[in-house]
């Protein structure tokens, strides 16, 4: 039911309802009633009531000019034609209580609060609070979630489904979500639309897991949570009063966690399809794309950071100059002894069966021929082979680069080409 598929209840756009007629309907029926009345007041003279009101440190609200007309001036101006608004007549002396399912019992002196407030602009517009009241009424909306900011429009909206003769619906006012620097949340926040953040890579199970935990909990401890754990256990009752601060450091996380709980074939389908859209696979499916996709699991948080890091381990910064990288101890002497074992054959091919614990074994023994176990092994054995000091399993960046041969859009660097690099570079060296 909505807008596309259609339903018992529509229309379901504003527009459309107001070419059915559906709001001036309702006014004329307040008109008729006596809830409402015709407001001839020109756009100069509320603007001067409102000067008055404020240069008397009064809260500016209209003084019921037209409320309590002669009919007669009202049918003669209508008559002539002249412009008015509808205006809801707002009781004297009553109360609004609402019992806000966040926020508790909440109880407007209405008088104090507003004046009579328009209905129906000169030129028939229905306003905002006439609008989503008769549509929440008439659409039989159960329960009306929104931010604490709309709060006070809830007095106009109660004010006029009573008068209509409609039930209300229960209320629910969220505190408002901040920005880090605890202002209202912004475009200059980062990304405010769902498809801003479906495009940077969000999945909608993170997303909704996010957002649920900004100003709730189920009193525990638990951060990730499944949509189905979600619709279990979440409750309004348990949603603070306190504004929430959001934090994309933490959805990324979160992100990351729903990512790597994904089943193996869907998560490697989203980034083979990432891999494909950002030209560093040709194909969504292929062994080169499922070893990518391994390779990053444990590293991403986004499938939109993937492309990344595929791109650098296909890559070999000692081939650009990376003479800093020579200086690290222990790095001529692993890469010489590397070099040595590859022109001798005793290093495994990648791509090929069982490469991972072959090279282990082979590792292990370069290891103890040179006396070096640990950091002092590892490290200059990574920048030998990758060419930098961070990044994914050594194994499983050189068998990605051999998988790349025909089937990525990107230059990739080969085992073979690596240890030529590497030869030439120690050769440099200074002693």
């Amino acid at each position: 039911e909505g807008p596309e598929a259609g339903g018992p209840k529509g229309p379901y756009r504003q527009s459309e309802r107001m070419q059915d007629g559906m709001y001036q309907e309702l006014a004329d029926e307040l008109l008729t009633s006596g809830h409402a009345y015709p407001c001839f007041c020109t756009a100069e003279e509320l603007d001067t009531k409102r000067a008055a009101a404020e240069a008397a440190g009064e809260n500016p609200k209209y003084d019921g000019t037209w409320r309590d007309a002669d009919p007669d001036e009202v049918k003669r101006r209508m008559d002539a034609g002249e412009p008015y608004t509808v205006r809801f007549k707002v009781p004297r002396g009553k109360a609004v209580t609402i019992n806000d399912r966040v926020r508790g019992e909440i109880t407007w002196d209405v008088e104090a609060t507003i004046g009579d407030f328009i209905l129906l602009r000169s030129g028939g517009m229905p306003v905002y609070n006439f609008c989503v009241a008769v549509d929440d009424a008439l659409m039989e909306v159960s329960t009306v979630i929104r931010a604490e900011e709309h709060l006070t429009n809830t007095v106009r909206q109660a004010l006029i489904l009573e008068a209509l003769g409609y039930k209300l619906p229960q209320y629910a006012h969220l505190s408002l979500v901040l920005g880090e620097d605890r202002s209202k949340l912004s475009k200059r926040h980062g990304a405010t639309s769902v498809d801003q953040f479906r495009k940077e890579g969000f999945l909608p199970q993170a997303m909704v897991n996010y957002l649920c935990l900004l100003g709730w909990n189920d009193s525990t401890d638990q951060e990730i949570y499944t949509v189905d754990e979600l619709i279990e256990k979440f409750s309004l009752e348990r949603v603070t009063k306190s504004p929430a601060v959001f934090d994309i450091k933490k959805l990324r996380w979160i992100n990351g966690q729903h990512l790597r709980a994904l089943p193996e074939e869907e998560r490697c389908k989203l980034i083979g399809e990432h891999l494909k859209e950002t030209g560093v696979a040709k194909d969504a499916e292929s062994d080169f794309v499922e070893a990518a996709s391994l390779m990053v699991a444990e590293k991403v948080e986004l499938v939109n950071d993937a492309g990344a890091l595929v791109r650098a381990a296909l890559t070999y910064p000692l081939s650009e100059g990376g003479d800093a990288l020579l200086e690290e101890d222990g790095l001529v002497e692993v890469g010489q002894a590397l070099i040595k074992a590859f022109n001798a054959g005793d290093l495994p091919t990648p791509g090929s069966d069982e490469f991972e614990a072959k090279w282990k074994s082979a590792v292990k023994g370069i290891g103890k021929e040179l006396g070096r176990k640990g950091k002092g092994l590892f490290m200059p054995l990574r920048i030998a082979t990758t060419g930098r000091k961070m990044g994914p399993d050594v194994p499983v960046q050189l068998q990605v680069a051999e998988l790349a041969d025909g089937n990525s859009d990107c230059e990739a660097v080969s085992f073979k080409e690596r240890m030529r690099i590497l030869e030439e570079a120690i050769g440099k060296a200074p002693a």
